[in-house]
């Protein structure tokens, strides 16, 4: 690389996600809530976690937008926010198009 080169500022949402997603079980409440709303006691439930810990986990997720929570009675319900997912998604997918240049040879 060129000193003159220098990498793009990632985009503070992707930042956030990628921050979410690189703990192993933010990424198994992702695979729980992909086809269905579930509330935080069901999640607790499947996930055998106590509501605190849980809670964590649920505040880095909401914080990067990539669940949606809404309160019904006394109850919090958690779903997958899908567009934010598929922007994560598309802008991975920028980074499978085009050649790769060959390294140079080092002298």
């Amino acid at each position: 690389m060129v000193a003159s080169e220098s990498y793009q500022e990632y985009p503070a949402e992707i930042q956030l996600a990628f921050h979410a997603l690189g703990e192993p079980l933010r990424l198994k409440v992702i695979a729980i809530l992909h086809r269905e709303e579930l509330c935080v006691c069901d999640l607790c439930d499947r996930l055998h976690l106590s509501p605190s810990k849980l809670s964590f986990h649920l505040r880095a997720l909401r914080q990067a937008n990539l669940v949606l929570s809404r309160q019904q009675g006394r109850w919090v319900y958690y779903r997958l926010n899908r567009p934010q997912l598929a922007a994560v998604i598309a802008y991975l997918q920028q980074f499978t198009v085009g050649e790769i240049v060959p390294a140079r040879i080092c002298s």
